[in-house]
């Protein structure tokens, strides 16, 4: 199996080069680009299983260029690299269909953590598919197909991913830590907001009259669940 190939994006060449060394020696592949421009460019030319995209470059930010990444269909995978503590930022980056993100300045082990976190999750391993419900959810694991009462309801693969393993533990309080493991395959200390992030998406999304959403178990995590029946 060829190695895995990762394209960095960094208007800063000291980044690109100290990536470029700690990727190439945990065995990836690695290609460069100063822009966006420069991305884009790539991207026509290969195939990468993971970007990693600096938030603050000039001309086109990275926020632009990964909206223009989604908006060409490429569902690759993306790590955002950002010196903006703001959560706003973050959310926007998610929104936008970033798998995590890193804060800068970062360390080398955690970022390729969770680089070999997302390679996991993107190639996932052959299983058994079934449907699952809670009230008025139906999630097909074979077609990907989300449905509240009768209407489609469309997720990203890691909205996905979250709600599936909700479903897949109806009833039970799943903790935070124990979130980021079985969806994002973050087995290590992290102060990350992701699992915040995504599950206010999915309360959003399936928030109905029948239904009242996926519940916060205060201090420990959370939890979804059967409407009660009302008699």
């Amino acid at each position: 199996m060829s190695k895995p190939l990762i394209l960095i994006v960094d208007d800063e060449i000291g980044v690109r080069e100290l990536l470029t060394d700690a990727l190439r020696i945990a065995g990836l592949e690695t290609i460069e680009a100063k822009d966006g421009m420069s991305a884009l460019t790539a991207l026509r030319k290969h195939k990468p299983d993971l970007l990693i995209i600096d938030v603050n470059m000039p001309i086109m930010d990275g926020f632009d260029l990964l909206e223009r990444v989604r908006e060409g269909k490429n569902n690759v995978p993306a790590l955002m690299l950002t010196a903006r503590a703001d959560r706003s930022d973050v959310a926007r980056g998610l929104r936008l269909g970033a798998d995590d993100y890193v804060t800068k300045p970062f360390g080398l082990e955690e970022l390729l953590l969770r680089v070999r976190a997302i390679l996991r999750r993107s190639r996932p391993a052959e299983e058994t598919f079934s449907i699952l419900t809670c009230g008025p959810i139906t999630l097909n694991e074979e077609t990907y197909e989300v449905f509240l009462d009768e209407d489609a309801v469309d997720l990203s693969k890691t909205e996905f991913r979250l709600l599936q393993h909700l479903m897949a533990n109806k009833g039970r309080v799943l903790t935070k830590s124990s979130l980021l493991s079985e969806v994002w395959d973050i087995d290590f200390a992290s102060d990350t907001g992701v699992v915040d992030t995504y599950i206010s998406y999915l309360r959003r999304k399936f928030h109905s009259p029948s239904f009242d959403g996926i519940k916060t178990v205060r201090g420990i995590g959370f939890q979804i669940v059967e409407p009660k029946v009302k008699k």
